[in-house]
């Protein structure tokens, strides 16, 4: 695969991928949007250490001065968690690179620069996805369609449509596979009452569903739906969420600010618990792709060939 333009893999992750080692995608907008300085860079950080401790090497993925960047340097975290940076999705991400500027990358992005690098695993907190608004749908969902890298998330952002989005990956030919669970992951709550066509328990049956999906050669990415192990009460939640969302109609908040603002609507409301459950379950998913990306660099076996008709 040639290298897009303007992505830059830092020395530390392409000798990585080179020795074909275990290599884990961060995002970077839980360090320009997620969270307030200090707190964003030591999140960062903590990030990139459950990675290493898990035996992989992780790849932050950013837009700092108009490069796409897989593998940050200190100096780049630090520059990112100063405050100023923009949000790059794809669909603003060339306007971006044409000016020069510093973004986190959100899911789509990330995925669009760790598959280009050959990266084959993504660790993440929530996907966007259907918004209740007519028309408002993610571009992570398209990117999950269209680039093949397993993404380990806690499931949609509890503000979404989860039925909704569950469809919508359904028809983009996205497989959505438990992580020892047969519901759909709540992000904030552990678990949905969506069921799951399917399930894994341990990190290298993650790992051979994302090696059958590139043997019969379909191009969308595997979402790995893993539950947080301490979420909140789905009543409570669901309470603050019903308040948050009118707070933002009255505010006439709409399109591309309504994630953020009912996030941190959600947080002011819970006095804090809801972004104490996003902190843990971002170092949970950290983990489980460090163990899943070890586990696909040590298998030595591909997936079985597909026979049609009779022996």
């Amino acid at each position: 695969m040639s290298l897009p333009a303007s992505l830059r893999i830092s020395t530390e992750v392409a000798a990585a991928l080179a020795a074909r080692a275990p290599v884990v995608a961060l995002e970077s907008t839980v360090i320009t949007h997620g969270l307030p300085r200090p707190h964003n860079l030591k999140l960062a950080k903590r990030l990139e250490e459950v990675v290493r401790e898990g035996g992989a090497v992780p790849a932050t993925v950013a837009v700092v001065a108009g490069e796409v960047k897989v593998g940050l340097e200190p100096a780049d975290l630090e520059r990112l968690a100063s405050g100023g940076a923009d949000k790059a999705s794809l669909w603003n991400l060339a306007a971006l690179l044409a000016a020069g500027r510093d973004a986190g990358t959100t899911v789509a992005t990330t995925l669009f620069a760790a598959f280009g690098a050959g990266i084959k695993v993504f660790a993440t907190g929530g996907i966007g996805g259907v918004h209740d608004t007519p028309f408002d749908e993610s571009a992570d969902l398209v990117a999950l369609a269209n680039y093949r890298v397993l993404t380990v998330c806690a499931g949609p952002k509890s503000i979404l449509d989860a039925e909704a989005t569950t469809e919508r990956l359904e028809t983009l030919g996205v497989p959505v596979v438990g992580y020892r669970s047969d519901r759909l992951a709540g992000f904030f709550v552990e678990e949905t009452a969506i069921r799951l066509p399917s399930r894994v328990d341990d990190p290298a049956a993650a790992a051979a569903v994302l090696r059958a999906q590139e043997h019969l050669g379909l191009g969308a990415g595997v979402l790995l739906s893993n539950p947080v192990s301490s979420g909140l009460p789905r009543d409570r939640f669901a309470t603050w969420l019903h308040a948050a969302r009118a707070s933002a109609a009255a505010a006439g908040v709409h399109g591309r600010d309504t994630t953020p603002y009912l996030l941190d609507a959600v947080a002011k409301l819970s006095d804090g618990e809801t972004l104490t459950v996003n902190l843990r379950l971002l170092e949970e998913n950290a983990r489980l792709a460090a163990r899943i990306a070890a586990a696909y660099a040590g298998s030595r076996s591909a997936a079985p060939d597909v026979v049609v008709g009779a022996a």
